[in-house]
């Protein structure tokens, strides 16, 4: 079987999450690549709530319009879902819950005659789910083990009551190679931080990011990081701030809403000169949209945010292994150039679970600080030809470093000089020309699929697997940028040489991606946009896709 998806949902609180990853590491045993899609309301309890499993002997990063076993702890799952069946999905559910055809057990049951709480019924339908799949008893048992630390004998016991109370619908085969490591977008990214070498890292919790608080703080010891939660966003911008003049390299949170607190520290850091990471996890917007689903609104929010002139980084990963590098580059490019980052995510990267590969990520890029040598009077913001001034801390003596969000001489004093106020704004900018000619000599945009098809597709962030797949039947090739500030306008013509037609693909009802190709001279055709919050299906695409191509 070259792919196969998995649905399980129910009630939030049903334990949807930890079952499904649970439902991947099973999967994943068997040598297959794995991507998880989480779909939950912003309610805390009692929603509908629900994540869809999909395996396959090739790397994969979006889900398919059906599913081909279905897990209903709910009446929600069968009624909301309709179409998600084909003529051979399986549906397995709590008979005491849910009228349906299919493989009915009564989980409900079950668990009260077990004397365990109601959440257990995922741990009985998960024993079913592996019958149904016609894995070993043994293989599933031991895995379960291993990831069920609380009550894990019961919890063995109801798994084989479902074991035992279904039937073999498929055969998984076992693939010719051993597991890889199981991680969500965020755990990647803060991985590549942390690689970076991250010192701290400070955030208010805010979906999509705040999964990487959590993690960050349960990790922080081994790590050796600060994690810190301050009362609000505007406190997290400017006590990262506090440690880059300190030297200590960190990064921040947020989501558009807080975005919108920290641009005046956004502003600050480009005046002062201060590097720091901001990793941007978009959402359907405005206001508090929709805040447990995905967008790509932000990226003009984030091309612009702040008042007056000065150069920042922008990268947009498209996966776990991608966000791992990319946030290491994003930390050490921030530092070398000493100015701000921003690395934009959404919820089907930040949230979505992958296999990572460690063989895939390249070294990161060769970091060389340009540090005060300690001879003359020590220039905060020195002339320099590239713009970057030669960097020194406080509290070690025999210099004064003086920041300053007010315009400023190169000690860092406070002038309004015409003169000296031109020169400045010009060393700012240098550094953004710099900026150019090294992300040129990286790898910023990747082309996939037949390299000299006429069409081009050409996407961003999440949308990179779901493009790929979706094309694999089209005389189409994929460009996806992955910097997108400053735009690499030398890759993406190569990329896009000897192509006729161009089709943006993007999660916005404004062709953000679009409006900035335009800005670089690059003449758009058609675009496919999606704006309802939820990702399309890979058939979905491929239909718009197929029917825009001449």
């Amino acid at each position: 079987m070259e792919s196969l998806s998995v649905f399980i949902g129910g009630r939030a609180g049903d334990g949807i999450d930890q079952a499904s990853l649970l439902i991947g590491k099973l999967l994943n045993q068997f040598g297959y690549y794995i991507y998880i899609y989480r779909d939950y309301p912003s309610l805390i309890r009692g929603g509908h709530t629900f994540s869809i499993v999909r395996a396959a002997q090739a790397r994969i990063g979006a889900h398919r319009q059906t599913v081909d076993v279905l897990l209903a702890l709910n009446q929600d799952c069968l009624d909301k879902h309709k179409d998600k069946r084909h003529s051979r999905t399986i549906v397995v559910y709590d008979s005491d819950v849910v009228k349906s055809d299919g493989l009915g057990i009564p989980l409900t049951s079950m668990v009260k005659e077990a004397g365990g709480p109601e959440i257990m019924r995922n741990t009985a339908m998960l024993g079913a789910l592996a019958k149904v799949l016609g894995l070993p008893w043994e293989k599933f048992e031991a895995i379960a083990r291993a990831n069920l630390k609380k009550e894990t004998e019961l919890n063995i016991a109801l798994a084989r009551k479902g074991y035992s109370a279904a039937d073999i619908f498929y055969k998984i085969e076992a693939q010719n190679k051993p597991p890889l490591p199981i991680l969500t977008g965020n755990e990647a990214l803060a991985l590549g931080l942390s690689a970076a070498g991250l010192d701290a890292y400070v955030a208010y919790p805010m979906t999509p990011s705040s999964t990487i608080l959590h993690f960050l703080a349960e990790h922080a010891d081994e790590l050796k990081l600060k994690v810190i939660h301050p009362e609000s966003e505007i406190a997290v911008i400017m006590m990262a701030l506090g440690f880059a003049y300190a030297g200590r390299r960190a990064a921040v949170g947020t989501s558009g809403g807080g975005f919108c607190l920290m641009t005046e520290g956004l502003s600050f850091a480009g005046m002062a000169e201060l590097p720091v990471v901001i990793v941007l996890g978009q959402r359907p917007g405005p206001s508090t949209g929709l805040p447990t689903y995905s967008s790509q609104t932000e990226l003009l929010f984030a091309l612009w945010s702040g008042q007056g002139e000065f150069s920042r980084l922008i990268v947009a990963p498209g996966d776990a292994e991608e966000a791992y590098y990319w946030s290491g580059v994003a930390l050490r490019l921030a530092w070398k150039y000493q100015l701000p980052a921003i690395i934009l995510t959404d919820k089907n990267v930040a949230e979505g679970t992958y296999n990572f590969d460690p063989k895939e990520i390249k070294q990161l890029p060769e970091e060389s600080l340009d540090l005060w040598s300690g001879s003359g009077e020590y220039l905060r913001y020195q002339e320099t030809a590239s713009g970057v001034s030669p960097l020194a801390f406080p509290g070690e003596p025999g210099r004064v470093v003086k920041i300053n969000s007010y315009e400023h001489e190169e000690n860092g004093t406070t002038t309004e000089d015409r003169p000296l106020t031109k020169k400045m704004q010009e060393k700012r900018l240098r550094k953004g020309i710099a900026l150019i000619k090294e992300i040129e000599g990286l790898e910023a945009v990747k082309v996939y699929g037949r390299k000299e098809a006429k069409t081009a597709v050409v996407c961003w962030g999440s949308g990179k697997h779901l493009c790929v797949e979706a094309t694999e039947k089209l005389d189409v090739r994929v460009v996806m940028p992955l910097v997108l500030s400053p735009l690499p306008l030398v890759q993406l013509r190569r990329a896009l040489e000897g192509t006729h037609q161009i089709i943006i693909v993007e999660d916005n009802a404004t062709a953000q991606l679009a409006q900035l190709l335009k800005l670089g001279g690059i003449k758009v055709d058609a675009v496919i946009l999606t704006y309802d919050g939820r990702p399309e299906t890979v058939e979905q695409l491929e239909e718009k896709i197929a029917r825009g191509v001449r």
